[in-house]
């Protein structure tokens, strides 16, 4: 038996929930507290590459997963100029062959559903909805337990007081989300692939969402002057104007899709700074440990990573501030290499002139395999015993 035997986690997100079900899977109980009354997952669609996958496939989700998204055959580079194919990396049976298990795509709120279909049906798991917890002293006064685990995400509140960890910081870009009905898509968009169309100081990423048969758009761009801080607004008339204007240069077709957005959101970038994430007592994880900007598309992973290995962490450990420090410390180099990856594809991804034209000329010298094979130590990772 584990010497941890109940946890409290604050936040029902994507973190929280997947904690506490890798926490059940290990003996451990536990009692999560979300402010919201009803859990209503906000956003459009997310990647879930083999290195999330493979974890929530061991935690028996995978089945109710495929009945929900869509494994895309390719993940291509094209531009955003010509509409041009610069690269492609085998997704689909590929991604299932190479990396052992599958990419998949899908709305942020199905994989909510799914994660909280198997929390209520999980003895060792106890949800409270509407209850506000913003210190560490009200969360275990709220649900008392041997260790407390702050998934409240990017602008979480336990982070504040956590010593060395540090806020939120904008990135210098905002991101469009948006949907695009299946029978109103333009002939460019790809409904087996992930495309992420490339241009200067943007770029557009497009992929199908089987459940509401349409297509999930994000279109990202650089914005020097930092927004309110935030999560989700609607873009007002000067909001869509910077949005029109990062676009100006690029193919008309997508010119024309993005003033056809309907009820698009605005999400400010922000990301944390490399600060603590754990005082021994409290553990931060997902978002409000080490929240990246979305240019790997890894943000939801990095979460699940998190959960899997820190209820392995709790389980084997003697005590609890050692387990804290070793999965801190673990977790500290991943999370650095993927953040790494994020911020060179965003230089790649915005390159402009002679940059972008060696981009071009690099990515249609290399082979599919050979790009696949650059993501073998982020695809086919595996959460250490």
């Amino acid at each position: 038996m584990p010497s941890v035997k109940s946890a409290t986690i604050v936040g029902a997100g994507i973190a929280g929930l997947t904690t506490a079900l890798a926490l059940a899977r290990k003996g451990i109980a536990s009692h999560i507290l979300e402010q919201a009354p009803a859990l209503d997952e906000v956003g459009a669609g997310l990647q879930l590459s083999p290195n999330a996958s493979r974890i929530l496939a061991g935690l028996g989700l995978l089945d109710a997963l495929a009945a929900r998204w869509t494994e895309p055959d390719h993940i291509l580079l094209a531009s955003g100029t010509t509409l041009a194919s610069l690269a492609s990396v085998p997704a689909g049976g590929a991604a299932r062959s190479r990396w052992g298990a599958p990419y998949g795509v899908l709305h942020r709120a199905s994989l909510q559903a799914v994660l909280l279909d198997a929390v209520r049906r999980e003895p060792l798991c106890v949800l409270t909805t509407g209850r506000r917890i913003e210190t560490a002293e009200a969360a275990l006064a709220a649900a008392p337990s041997d260790v407390l685990i702050a998934a409240d995400g990017v602008w979480s509140r336990l982070r504040q007081g956590v010593p060395g960890a540090l806020p939120a910081r904008y990135s210098g870009n905002v991101a469009w989300r948006f949907l695009v009905p299946y029978g109103a898509a333009p002939p460019f968009l790809d409904p087996r692939a992930v495309t992420a169309f490339l241009g200067p100081r943007a770029h557009l990423v497009a992929y199908p969402l089987a459940e509401a048969q349409t297509f999930n758009i994000v279109a990202i761009h650089a914005q020097a002057e930092a927004p309110p801080e935030g999560w989700l607004r609607k873009g007002d008339a000067a909001a869509r104007e910077r949005l029109l204007g990062a676009f100006a240069g690029w193919h008309a077709d997508i010119r024309r899709l993005l003033p056809q957005a309907q009820d698009p959101l605005v999400w400010p970038l922000f990301g944390c700074p490399d600060g603590a994430w754990t005082d021994g007592k409290t553990v931060l994880v997902g978002d409000a440990a080490h929240a990246m900007t979305p240019f790997a598309a890894q943000g939801a992973a990095m979460a699940i990573e998190d959960a899997a290995l820190l209820a392995g962490r709790l389980a084997a450990a003697a005590g609890i501030p050692q387990a804290l420090r070793q999965f801190e410390t673990a977790r500290r180099a991943r999370v650095a290499r993927v953040r790494s990856r994020g911020a060179f594809n965003r230089f790649a991804y915005h390159a402009r002139g002679p940059v972008a034209l060696a981009r071009d000329l690099v990515l249609s010298l290399r082979r599919p395999e050979s790009l696949a094979a650059d993501l073998d130590w982020l695809y086919g990772y595996r959460t250490p015993d």
